[in-house]
């Protein structure tokens, strides 16, 4: 499903319960400084990412100070966030002149510690070629380093390296728990364009080589996936970017199940399967 872009006027935009994802939670914040945002979402764990701004964290009186350090866009530097327990009470104060913060979610049962992710630890990889047009960097934020504090939630940041190319290719699903084949993570994105007016296409094919469909994606444009096999492709001259949510039905790693019509293509891209095992 596509939500078009919008002011969401700092209400969820993928709220709890979701008819299409219900293990995962997308709220966008848009503070101004010196403005403070609470929030506590029951069963679910989260985690805050400042697209844009710097902003101080209060997880029910642990503090995390200076969060994020992006001033023009998501390009401009690395990523930070704090992860939140399940049900945490949580302000967020704006200590630059603005701030947009992403919150994503990922349903849990159990209570874990609150921790910042700084800039330095990170997990990356960088995989495919201009060649198959496949290149890209992901940075993860609740990457395979945080396996063991985090419930079923992984955040992290792709980007397609130069301009113009595909991601999420090849086609891959995981809409069912069938190990050691595939996982159920329920999958939402958040895309951002270089230059801003650039646009890309989501495609979402739920059978093999069987239609599907196709959704114009522009800046802040969200999707959400909930089953079927889902490459996504930027116009040519222009960057993309997507904030990727996901959570986990029964694990947190994530086991992707490639399409058997377009397998062969693992062979092609380089790096693949590092990208693989950094979803864990």
């Amino acid at each position: 499903m596509h939500i078009a872009p919008h002011d969401n006027h700092n209400k969820p935009i993928v709220d709890v319960e979701n008819e299409l994802v219900p293990l995962n939670y997308f709220n966008i914040i848009k503070l101004t400084k010196g403005e403070s945002f609470d929030y506590a979402v029951a069963g679910y764990e989260t985690c805050v990412v400042p697209a844009t701004g710097t902003i101080d964290v209060d997880v029910e009186g642990a503090i995390f100070a200076r969060v994020g350090n992006r001033t023009i866009d998501v390009w401009d530097g690395e990523p930070e966030g704090v992860y939140v327990p399940v049900g945490a009470t949580v302000r967020l104060t704006c200590l630059t002149d603005k701030a947009e913060i992403f919150i994503a979610g990922a349903k849990y049962d159990k209570v874990l510690e609150p921790f910042d992710v700084r800039s330095a630890e990170l997990d990356k990889v960088q995989y495919g070629s201009d060649d198959t047009k496949t290149h890209r960097k992901i940075k993860h934020i609740l990457g395979a380093s945080h396996r063991d504090k985090v419930g079923r939630l992984l955040v992290s940041e792709l980007f397609t390296v130069g301009q113009g190319g595909w991601s999420g290719f090849p086609s891959h699903k995981h809409d069912t728990d069938r190990l050691p084949d595939e996982t159920r993570h329920d999958e939402t994105y958040n895309f951002r364009f270089r230059p801003n007016y650039g646009s890309g296409m989501q495609m979402l094919q739920r059978e093999d080589n069987k239609p599907g469909d196709a959704y114009h994606i522009m800046d802040g444009s969200t999707i959400c996936i909930d089953k079927g096999y889902h490459p996504c492709v930027v116009l040519p001259g222009y960057e993309m970017y997507y904030f990727t949510i996901l959570g986990g039905l029964s694990q947190r790693s994530l086991k992707q199940y490639f399409q058997p019509t377009h397998a062969d293509q693992l062979h092609t891209i380089p790096g693949i399967m590092d990208m693989v095992a950094k979803f864990k």
